[in-house]
């Protein structure tokens, strides 16, 4: 009887794989390659990975070589891409579950807006008419994979719900360059998190751009609203690609954040390693979003203050269609009735069961907390 497999693999098979699923070989720069040379050592010597979490992290790093092959082959096919204007796009970061996500779903149910929706990230293509995509192997394959998620983890759908037709957070495009904190939120791999800390993101957010321009060729007139907390960790490369961006950054109680935070990734990486969790993924993630977070306050005072506009979790709560509007004065967008309208009927949609999480449950205490973000 074959055992299962417990190593995540090897640059060349893996390349080899995700060349036989969309009959593509064409990887672009060789500039991905050292960040997934130090993912794969880590996996390998570090996370203590199960079968589960091997087969989970080779299915993570194929895609993002997928999504690569896709990217080449689009703007190959669509040279007009590279004259596509992104114009004083919007980028909303902050700490993880401070509100981005829902603040992020608001602005871009504005007609006048768009932001990248989760199949586009995975199959970077010129977006079609939205008739069309039913009928798309890629979407067909990718909602599919999340409907039966859903199925068999509905909880999960109280933590953060995801489709494969529903604007998400633009990681999966920085996933292409193998630099992404998202790596480090699923995952002990602290050699990894020590080159991402030393590694300059320029090239990934050129490529992120690259790839905004080729997904939005159809649709030139509406405005980029793109959310990601792991822009905390790049503000200066986020802003050398993007120089006339408006940064909104959201803020909410460290203690509720980090607990919350801990319980999604431990959710999300459940039966993954042997390693990474309770204590060991508490003070793992502690460490990470201080120190995004006081990356990004340097990075900050270094910019115009004109970029950026600071939205409070609980003045957003309270109030989300006010503060949307406090948010369009100072972004120069108007708030027309027509997406007020859009806007209101995306806050009266379903919502999942209850999101639990206790930080003790990660070995973590409150004074740890406020240390950490002193």
């Amino acid at each position: 009887m074959q055992s299962e497999r417990t190593d995540v693999g090897t640059i060349e098979d893996l390349h080899a794989s995700a060349t036989r699923l969309t009959g593509l070989d064409v990887f672009g720069d060789d500039s991905y390659r050292e960040g997934m040379a130090t993912l794969l050592s880590a996996y390998r010597t570090e996370a203590a990975l199960t079968p589960a979490g091997s087969k989970a992290f080779r299915g993570m790093l194929r895609a993002a070589l997928v999504s690569r092959l896709l990217s080449e082959a689009a703007w190959r096919q669509y040279p007009e891409h590279a004259g596509v204007p992104v114009t004083r796009p919007v980028f909303v970061t902050g700490l993880p579950r401070t509100g981005t996500t829902a603040l992020h779903r608001l602005l871009t149910a504005d007609p006048a807006h768009q932001g990248p929706e989760l199949w586009l990230t995975e199959a970077p293509q010129p977006r079609p008419p939205r008739e069309t995509w039913a009928s798309n192997p890629f979407f067909a394959a990718l909602q599919a994979g999340y409907e039966q998620h859903h199925v068999a983890d509905p909880e999960f759908m109280g933590v953060h719900y995801i489709a494969a037709d529903q604007v998400e957070e633009c990681w999966r495009l920085l996933v292409q360059s193998m630099t992404s904190v998202s790596f480090e939120c699923i995952a002990h791999i602290p050699s990894y998190s020590q080159w991402l800390d030393s590694h300059d993101w320029t090239d990934a957010y050129r490529r992120h751009r690259r790839n905004l321009q080729l997904i939005g060729l159809n649709d030139l007139d509406r405005r980029w609203v793109l959310k990601n907390p792991s822009h905390l960790f790049a503000l200066d490369a986020l802003l050398a690609a993007y120089p006339d961006a408006v940064v909104i950054q959201t803020h909410r109680a460290p203690r509720t954040v980090i607990a919350s935070v801990c319980s999604l990734n431990a959710h999300a990486s459940e039966g993954w390693s042997g390693l990474f969790r309770g204590e060991v993924l508490g003070r793992a993630q502690l460490e990470l979003w201080s120190r995004g977070l006081r990356k990004f306050a340097i990075e900050r005072a270094g910019h115009d203050p004109a970029h950026f506009v600071d939205v409070d979790y609980d003045d957003f709560v309270a109030d989300p269609i006010g503060t949307i509007e406090s948010v369009y004065e100072r972004i120069g967008s108007t708030l027309t009735a027509e997406a007020r309208a859009a806007m209101t009927s995306l806050q009266a949609g379903p919502r999942g069961p209850a999101h639990r999480y206790d930080l003790a449950d990660f070995g973590l205490t409150p004074a740890d907390v406020d240390a950490a973000f002193e």
